[in-house]
């Protein structure tokens, strides 16, 4: 922060977090970009305020300060647990990936003499054929905000980057 009480500058606040910082997205940035200009139009204002008010701002400032330590803590503490979650998560990814797209073959799956017609043309399938396609339709959120095409052109999105 600054040294001089009286008066406050947004960008103090801005480069006692870096870690934050880093860790806002680029609408956020600009969302404090904003404030920051909003901040330095007003920054006179401290100097109609009683000094007992200023001292209750300058308090003000200090509680939001350690706020923000510990967010920016908090920031870099998610991030790092994210990261370590997506490690663990990618075997799985993995897994799934090469079933659905029939690189491999779960146990169980057997092709046997004597089934009929409709057996006989699944075991000639390989993985699970639209199953983004289904996972999408069957999601509550993502079926009310799209049309069966633009669903079917984001499984077939889904499939070649996967």
């Amino acid at each position: 922060m600054s040294n001089n009480k009286d008066n406050f500058d947004l960008a103090d606040l801005g480069s006692s977090l870096p870690a934050a910082a880093a860790a806002l997205s680029a609408e956020e940035r600009a969302g404090l970009d904003k404030l920051q200009t909003l901040a330095a139009g007003h920054s006179d204002i401290l100097e109609t305020l009683s000094p007992k008010v200023r001292k209750r701002v300058e308090v003000l400032r200090e509680i939001q300060s350690q706020h923000n330590e510990l967010e920016a803590k908090f920031f870099e503490e998610r991030a790092a647990l994210e990261a370590k979650y997506q490690k663990l998560y990618e075997p799985l990814y993995t897994k799934r990936h090469e079933i659905v797209n029939g690189v491999v073959e779960v146990e169980g799956v057997t092709s046997e003499a004597g089934v009929d017609q409709e057996e006989d043309k699944a075991t000639e399938e390989k993985g699970v054929p639209d199953f983004w396609l289904t996972a999408m339709k069957t999601n509550e959120i993502l079926a009310g905000e799209f049309c069966f095409p633009e669903m079917r052109c984001m499984g077939e999105m889904i499939i070649q980057i996967g």
